[in-house]
């Protein structure tokens, strides 16, 4: 049993490193994307929403091939469509964040046009847990 445990341990560690890798390379995606619809002079909701879903697009074909791999016992649009709903809300989070804290990083950075960055990173680090948890346990459930 101790062996099973270790092992299971150790492959979800190993499935979660890769999550934080797909993450990182949609956080990279979606942040230069917001970077550059908001230097083209795009408003930071629709800014927000178009870089997330950009990210999110990136993050499903990454988690389904690598992250998860070993678990597709559903149909690929059934799990695209769970994981564009949890994305959604997701979504929902990281706009309330960015929205909510982007006048209060004003204050806190040189140069108040770029106060949705600070924004942007605490709203990141709010979904990434949200969206693991869902994923693992609902969109990527062992069945």
């Amino acid at each position: 049993m101790t062996t099973r445990t270790s092992t299971l341990n150790r492959n979800e560690i190993q499935r979660f490193f890769r999550f934080l890798v797909v993450g990182l390379s949609g956080t990279l995606l979606d942040f230069g994307t917001l970077i550059a619809l908001k230097w083209l002079g795009m408003g930071t909701l629709l800014a927000a929403t178009l870089s997330f879903s950009a990210g999110l697009v990136n993050n499903f074909i990454w988690n389904y091939h690598w992250t998860y791999a070993d678990i597709q016992s559903k149909q690929l649009g059934l799990q695209f469509g769970q994981f564009a709903l949890v994305s959604g809300l997701g979504l929902a989070l990281n706009n309330i964040c960015v929205l909510s804290l982007e006048s209060l990083s004003a204050a806190l950075v040189p140069d108040p046009s770029l106060a949705y960055l600070p924004a942007k990173v605490a709203a990141t680090a709010v979904v990434v847990f949200w969206n693991y948890f869902a994923n693992r346990y609902w969109t990527f459930k062992n069945t």
